[in-house]
């Protein structure tokens, strides 16, 4: 090879040797933009990381949200406190023992001098602080506190200030949170209590006909009651599997056809790719069981009950249907808007429908006197949230 062609070798090599440094270099600018986009992607990405923590709750996000607050302030150190104790330390002077503002202490923002923050030690770059209180539903709950060594500038106090609001922000959802949980676990509450009373005294009875006649039969249906109510009164998940729902409706059919003694005919029709889709817990069993219930009034020859759940896009269609004696829809609207009666069961299910997925995921219900009635739902196949734990 001639020294020329190593020569041009080299050169082209070096040129591209600081291509690629200057594209490690400018590579971030280019993506992000000027500088003070950059310091905005940042700050955002930083309240990204402090919001799920704090949404869990003061007292147990606090730990893992106040390095990402203390990065917003550019303050020494940044301390979070609920209504009687310190919660959470980021920065310097950790291991001093400076006085750490409370909610109790603190019903405004208020800047502290060294007489309240200074510690006792020589070595202690602490000696201003800017203090904030946190509220939740308009209690005070807890204090934030950024300590600087300087006099602080009006700068800080408003950053002390908005990280508060951003703060008491997270602390009023995670409140919601907690009130939604508890709202979905009195529904549970609510639809056991429907399907106990008056379920279980058939079903028993209809499992009492057999036990002379059929004692085999009347195992079989002690065992499907036995798989019911576990699944039925189980303590514990929100959500569940299309698959076990229908695996409960089931059983519940199951019992119900030993009651009816025949009369009662059941066609499912389900697609298995709807089977792990996640749905409410209990938000099919009160339909099926108020398709029973309604498809065999005033039918001495029988009923029949037709559930089908179908793939659609990114959904999954599933309805309920009777041929029962059905109802005038305006009664039918009256008895659910005051969820009277047995009806409570569809109203329970239509609102947790819509809390979990959103108003366009409520009931829709077709049904005339004399012509039975249909049951409608879509639930999406992925919802943010929505798991089964």
């Amino acid at each position: 090879m001639s020294p020329e062609l190593l020569a041009a070798i080299a050169s082209v090599g070096a040129v591209l040797a600081v291509a690629a440094v200057l594209w490690r270099v400018l590579r971030p600018r280019v993506l992000l933009g000027p500088s003070e986009h950059r310091s905005t992607y940042r700050i955002l990405h930083r309240i990204t990381l402090a919001s799920p923590p704090l949404r869990a709750g003061l007292g147990s996000g606090a730990g893992r949200a106040v390095k990402h607050l203390h990065a917003l302030t550019g303050s020494a150190a940044l301390a979070l406190a609920d209504s009687e104790r310190l919660l959470a330390w980021s920065g310097a002077g950790e291991s001093h023992q400076h006085r750490v503002p409370t909610g109790g202490e603190v019903s405004e923002t208020r800047v502290l001098g060294p007489e309240v923050v200074t510690c006792g030690s020589d070595d202690c770059p602490l000696r201003y602080a800017v203090t904030a209180p946190l509220t939740t539903n308009e209690l005070q709950v807890g204090a934030v506190t950024a300590y600087v060594s300087g006099s602080p500038h009006a700068g800080l106090v408003r950053a002390v200030e908005e990280i508060a609001d951003f703060i008491s922000g997270q602390l009023d959802l995670a409140e919601l949170e907690s009130s939604r949980a508890e709202l979905a676990e009195a529904d549970l509450r609510a639809l056991r209590a429907q399907i106990s009373p008056h379920f279980v005294y058939n079903s028993l009875g209809a499992i009492a006909s057999y036990i002379r006649t059929d004692p085999e039969h009347a195992r079989e249906l002690v065992l499907e009651f036995a798989d019911f109510t576990r699944y039925s009164f189980r303590r514990h998940g929100e959500f569940t599997t299309l698959a076990e729902e229908l695996k409960s409706i089931e059983h519940y059919l199951t019992l119900e056809q030993a009651r009816f003694a025949g009369r009662l005919g059941v066609t499912l029709r389900i697609a298995p790719e709807v089977l792990g889709v996640v749905v409410p817990f209990l938000c099919l069993q009160p339909l099926v069981e108020n398709a029973v219930q309604h498809g065999m009034e005033g039918q001495p020859g029988g009923g029949q009950i037709t559930i089908v759940a179908e793939d659609v896009g990114n959904e999954a269609h599933l309805s309920i249907e009777d041929d029962g004696a059905g109802m005038d829809p305006q009664t039918l609207r009256d008895q659910l808007g005051g969820a009277h009666g047995d009806r409570v069961g569809l109203a329970n299910v239509d609102e947790r429908l819509r809390t979990t997925f959103g108003e366009e995921y409520g009931l829709v219900v077709e049904t005339a006197v004399g012509a039975g009635s249909k049951v409608s739902l879509r639930v999406p196949k992925f919802h943010p949230g929505v798991y089964v734990a």
